[in-house]
């Protein structure tokens, strides 16, 4: 007698998710508004062909061509300065964070005592409101506050990734195996001894490739706030925008393309060198 298979007792369950993720998917696509259809009506395709077709030829002059390299290393110097100030926000803040280095937790077997743990809420509350503003918002208002430029850029990925990286390195030194550390606290080490010699050349790999990555962000970043006034490419392709010169915004798209292929090949090259 042949016996019948036995049920997946998570089949239910599954159904159930699935029915759920539906009920909530379809109120958020109705309030977005999403209707594709609109993509095939036969007046906007003949607008965007028309919108596309005065992208070609790309735009090569020598004069542009000059202003086009300024405004690429200019994208670079806005995220290359952006970062190491935020690296200056986030290191002394990271390790205030961390327990990596508590003196309390050493004398309670690992676990800080309860005061401890309250001066370090402030820094982390810091770095939650640091990182929760997107860097296009704290551009809007540096803007406002110092005028176009590069400047609003460079403080805008400062104030944000310094939330960013101060939260990963806290996380990366607690992460870190606190034998070491215990012990050259408890031979009487100074904290910034004990975490150059027994946090630090454990951490320092991961920090590296996420710092890495981080700036490879940055870059990206850095073309999107252009567009509010913050310098950079993105800056130069509203300004060609607002004049319909597509030839000008094509070599500004190929540009960014490259840049961002290079950013991405440079921070696989890194992270893939101290990892």
């Amino acid at each position: 007698m042949l016996k019948s298979s036995p049920r997946d007792p998570a089949a239910l369950p599954r159904l159930l998710l699935t029915l759920l993720a539906l009920a909530l998917l379809w109120p958020g696509l109705e309030l977005s508004e999403l209707n594709p259809a609109v993509l095939l009506d036969e007046g906007n395709a003949r607008t965007m062909g028309q919108f596309l077709s005065a992208f070609w030829p790309p735009e090569h002059g020598e004069e542009f061509l000059l202003l086009l390299g300024r405004a690429t290393l200019e994208t670079l110097a806005i995220a290359t300065a952006g970062m190491s100030l935020a690296l200056l926000i986030a290191l002394p803040a990271s390790l205030w964070a961390s327990r990596a280095l508590s003196l309390s937790a050493l004398a309670r077997g690992g676990r800080p005592a309860w005061w401890a743990q309250a001066l370090r809420w402030p820094v982390r509350g810091l770095l939650i409101f640091l990182r929760s503003v997107p860097e296009i918002v704290w551009a809007l208002l540096f803007v406002r506050a110092v005028g176009l430029g590069p400047t609003a850029g460079v403080l805008a990925i400062a104030i944000t990734y310094s939330g960013m990286l101060g939260k990963v390195y806290a996380e990366i030194f607690e992460s870190v195996d606190p034998r070491p550390t215990r012990a050259l606290l408890a031979a009487g080490s100074p904290r910034l001894a004990a975490f150059a010699y027994g946090v630090l050349p454990v951490a320092a790999a991961e920090m590296i490739s996420y710092t890495v990555y981080r700036w490879e962000c940055a870059v990206r970043a850095s073309v999107v706030m252009g567009f509010v006034g913050a310098g950079g490419l993105g800056q130069q392709m509203d300004l060609s925008m607002r004049m319909f010169a597509g030839g000008e915004v094509a070599s500004m798209l190929l540009t960014f393309l490259a840049l961002v292929l290079l950013a991405d090949q440079l921070s696989r090259f890194l992270r893939g060198r101290f990892a």
